[in-house]
């Protein structure tokens, strides 16, 4: 039984005053019944870590690099998230694809990476709304899913996030059968290349995910949790997802 995952990104919003939020959240969900995950920017990562220390929150990292030291100005290195307290860090969001130019073969070089360091990859993957309307979408979520997993991936180590990049922050979701048809898919994809350790590695749902729609959403084939992101700011909003997905 593949245990539920509430991930919140915070993408770059956030000051140590925004750290009541995470007490708050504490205090509502003092010993949730799915995996909580919460990454914020790296400024951050430290003192949330710190903050939560008594509590079974993760705290998760937006990137890394794929290097474990170097001559990077500006980058930080798997290892050194997890020196800072981070146990899972989001790779190939399609914020980073955009504004990076981020490829699938660096995604998957920082997925290893990631697991060098002995941390958690959450692989982010999703189609344009060009692509959708062309009827593209499992093509290109197949080669993503496919370009950015490394060999050897299992459910201890690798997390898939399906974001439609169309949906992320724009107020739009998928229908449900939209969801299911693409998660069940990935589900297929992951059996087909890792067999029984398919089955383990966690599915994932982003876009637009709010406390209105979060029941429907865990309720559908294959969905094992939310990356979260404007909703995660706020104690309110991200406790109640987490509640919708304890009972899904």
């Amino acid at each position: 039984m593949r245990r539920k995952m509430a991930a919140g990104n915070w993408k770059m919003n956030g000051t140590r005053a925004s750290l009541t939020e995470v007490d708050a959240l504490v205090s509502a969900h003092p010993d949730p019944a799915c995996d909580v995950l919460l990454a914020p920017p790296a400024t951050l990562i430290a003192w949330m870590a710190e903050r939560v220390k008594n509590a079974p929150f993760r705290i998760g990292g937006q990137d890394c690099h794929a290097a474990a030291s170097g001559a990077h100005t500006g980058d930080i290195a798997a290892g050194m998230l997890a020196d800072a307290g981070a146990s899972h860090v989001i790779l190939g969001h399609s914020e980073r694809r955009a504004d990076h130019n981020e490829t699938d073969a660096q995604v998957r070089a920082k997925a290893e990476a990631t697991k060098a360091a002995g941390l958690v990859a959450v692989i982010c993957i999703g189609e344009t709304e060009a692509q959708r309307d062309a009827g593209e979408t499992l093509a290109v979520i197949g080669a993503q899913l496919a370009g950015s997993t490394p060999d050897g991936a299992t459910g201890s180590s690798t997390v898939i996030a399906y974001e439609p990049v169309w949906a992320i922050g724009t107020g739009r979701t998928p229908t449900l059968g939209q969801i299911a048809e693409v998660h069940d898919f990935l589900r297929t994809q992951l059996l087909g290349r890792f067999g029984a350790e398919g089955a383990k590695i966690r599915l994932l749902y982003g876009g637009s995910v709010k406390p209105a729609n979060a029941a429907e959403i865990f309720a559908t084939s294959n969905v094992d949790g939310a990356l979260v992101g404007g909703a995660s700011l706020k104690a309110a909003d991200f406790g109640a997802i987490i509640s919708a997905l304890e009972v899904a």
